[in-house]
Order: structure tokens, then sequence, then C-alpha cells
């Protein structure tokens, strides 16, 4: 029978707590329930109780309570429950995770349920799950599922809420397995609007070499999860050829990957083939979102929810001096290429960002600050969407997974 872990604070959502424990098990699930509470008395009785959850983090419970300090409390009750949902997970008494939760609740289930793998079924029914959600999900697939109603007591909203959720959790870890899709080599790719054709044949033609190709869409944690999966070691290639998120850190735009880009995964030895594409824009929400300071540069409406800003000769300047440092830092097989035609769909002649001074400014700091010792540097007079540029990048990406893994190969013998 598969079981689902329950953590959480019974000292103030035991009711909570035992309806969606009682739920789960009608639903034809078995049961653990985690006490992550502190500073009251249990509801009920927890399968694990908090003194072993703080134990598990290296705290006393005793201390931990006597302090009164909420915000403490919650710090040490999450490292704790990381460590014992570890546990249960490598033990087999895991196929399932979920919690109830405010904020408080919420970022400590959220900070155990980021240690599982990717695919166990990790579901929070949260009154954060509306606004922004970023600090709970990170870059893993963990669901929040909007309360509606504060967690605060059993009425015909929150039972209704907590009735579907126990649901959801227990049709995830019942449904039949899917069978062994993990035949071939994964490879990643980064992916924009504007860069669409290119990763759409480049994948084809990875697709065709063998590969298996995972596409982010680069809005901040696309880039984020790329890195991070490329450091568990569950990637074998990436094909980088979308680097918008650098331009979004370096002036401040909505879509920042933050200063671990480009520089995660280059450490973890991954063959990489990195491009310039959609570094010719930042990025904004709605027009009237755009800061004051940059209204009278070159806007455009990518469409109602999104407006993005051309990049200036400076900051191109600036952003190659970046890319080029963060590449010639990678410690696995690295290729550039550049796409001297034009680096998105709207920076070709004729398009509303096509400006020559500032691509000829980020390509001149590329060609400056790469070590061209360590990394190869490939020049195209073609633009990043042209079906040339895809070919030439995915066979390079492919030409260097190959030496590198003849290289392992060797290393071994």
């Amino acid at each position: 029978m598969p079981t689902v872990v329950l953590v959480g604070t019974l000292d103030t959502k035991g009711d909570e707590y035992a309806f969606t424990r009682d739920r789960l098990r009608a639903a034809g699930v078995d049961v653990v329930v985690v006490d992550t509470g502190v500073l009251g008395e249990p509801g009920f009785e927890a399968d694990l109780p908090r003194d072993q959850v703080a134990a598990a983090a290296g705290a006393d419970l005793a201390t931990l309570a006597a302090a009164a300090d909420r915000g403490a409390a919650i710090v040490a009750m999450a490292a704790g429950a990381a460590e014992v949902v570890r546990s249960l997970h490598a033990e087999g008494r895991l196929d399932g995770a979920m919690a109830l939760g405010g904020t408080g609740g919420s970022a400590l289930a959220s900070a155990a349920f980021r240690e599982l793998p990717l695919g166990v079924p990790k579901l929070i029914v949260s009154t954060a799950a509306s606004g922004d959600t970023r600090p709970y999900v990170g870059e893993t697939d963990l669901a929040l599922m909007p309360s509606v109603v504060d967690i605060a007591g059993i009425n015909r909203v929150s039972a209704r809420i907590l009735a579907n959720a126990a649901g959801a959790m227990a049709g995830m870890v019942t449904a039949s397995p899917l069978p062994d899709l993990a035949t071939r080599d994964l490879v990643a790719a980064s992916m924009f609007g504007v860069t669409t054709p290119c990763v759409t044949e480049g994948r084809l033609a990875l697709d065709r070499a063998g590969y298996e190709v995972l596409v982010f869409h680069m809005t901040g944690v696309g880039g984020r999860t790329l890195e991070s999966l490329a450091a568990q070691g569950l990637l074998t290639g990436i094909y980088d050829v979308t680097t918008t998120e650098l331009a979004d850190e370096l002036v401040g735009g909505v879509f920042s990957a933050g200063p671990e880009r480009l520089v995660t995964a280059g450490q973890a030895g991954v063959p990489r083939v990195v491009s310039t594409g959609a570094l010719d824009m930042v990025n904004f929400g709605p027009p009237d979102t755009v800061p004051a300071v940059f209204r009278d540069r070159v806007l455009y409406e990518h469409n109602p929810s999104v407006t993005l800003m051309r990049t200036t000769p400076e900051e191109c300047r600036e952003l190659g001096i970046r890319l080029a440092q963060r590449v010639s830092a990678c410690t696995g097989p690295t290729t550039v290429v550049l796409p001297l035609g034009g680096v998105s769909a709207i920076a070709v002649e004729g398009g509303a960002f096509h400006d020559p001074a500032a691509d000829d400014a980020l390509f001149g700091a590329i060609r400056e600050h790469l070590d061209q010792r360590r990394v190869r540097l490939i020049e195209l007079d073609t633009h990043i969407n042209d079906p040339e540029f895809a070919h030439v990048a995915a066979d390079e990406l492919d030409d260097l997974i190959a030496r590198a893994q003849d290289a392992a190969t060797a290393a071994r013998s």
C-alpha cells in the first residue's frame, strides 16, 4: 500500500491534519504523520513525534520551546523534517509528501519536500499558493494548492479543499507506474519565445542523434532548474543557446536566474554549447511596470503581460564580458557559437531590436575575454533562428559529448 507522509504542526493545526489523514486513509493509502510543532500541545499523537524531528536537526525540543522563538523553531524543525523525510524515502516508507499551512508552515514543509527527488509527489495546501511561490517551489516539482480560507478549523470550505487535496495526493501515489523512460542520454536546451525556431530545430537534430531533450523556458526559474539538474549529474549535455537571463540579472529585469547562471553546470563539467540568444532584451511586466528610469529606452510590447527593453551597447559589452568569463571557467568541454546576423527574432535586420552597434559590443567583448585556449569559438554569418545555426550548434554539442564520453572510457581503462 502506498504511503503518504503528512508533515505539519499538530499544536496549531491538529484538527485539520486529523481530517486530512482520515481522508487519505479512506482513499486507500497508508499515512505517516510527522509533527513539527514546538510551542503548544499536539492535537493528536503523531507517528513521528516532535522530539524526534528536533533531534534529527541536532536540536533539543525543550530548549526550542523554552526560547519561544517561532522563527528559530521553524528553522530548526525544517532542518529536522528534511532529514526525516529523506530517511523515510530512503527506507521506502514515503511515496508522497503532503502538508498544510500558512507562510510559516509552507516554508517549513517546502524546505523538507525540496529534498525529495523529482517525480515524488509533493503537495502543500497553502494560504500562500496564490502569491509569489518561488521561495517555496524553487527548482522542484512541488505543487501548491490554494487553501482559499485560512487553515483554521474544519468548515464547509476548508473541508472541501482539504478533501480535494487528499484525493489528489492519493491519486498521485496510487496511479499506475510509468514504464522506464530513461533509455537515452538527457540534454537540456534553453529557449525563449524569440529563439523558439532555433531550439525546435536543434531539438529535432539532437533527437535524431539519439538524445532525449528537455527544453527550459528562460524565465529565471528555468535557468536555475537547468543548472540544478546539471549539478545533480542528470544531464549529458546542454544546448544553451538562450542566455537572456544574464541581461535581466545585469539590468534588473524580472527574469534573472541569479549569479549562478552558467556557473553551476560549468563546475559540474557537463559538455555545453553556449550562445547569445535574446541578450538583446531585458524583461518587464506590462508597460506600466517598466521602471521610470527606463521609459525613454527602446521598448517592445511582446504581449500584454511582457514588455521587452533593448539592451544598450554598454550593457551588451558587460554581458559579453560576463558570459565569456563564466564560460571560460567551465570545467567540461565547451563551445561558444555566435550568430552574427542577430541574437533573437526581433534583433535581425528590419526588426524592432536591430542594433549593429550593440551586437558588435556584445560579440567583441566575448572575443576579447573568452579563454580560447580552453573554449572553442565559432562565428556564423546567420541569425540565431536560421536552421544552419541550429544544426551547427547541435552537431557541435554531439561532438563534445562523444569526446567527453570517449575520454571517460579511456580514463576507466
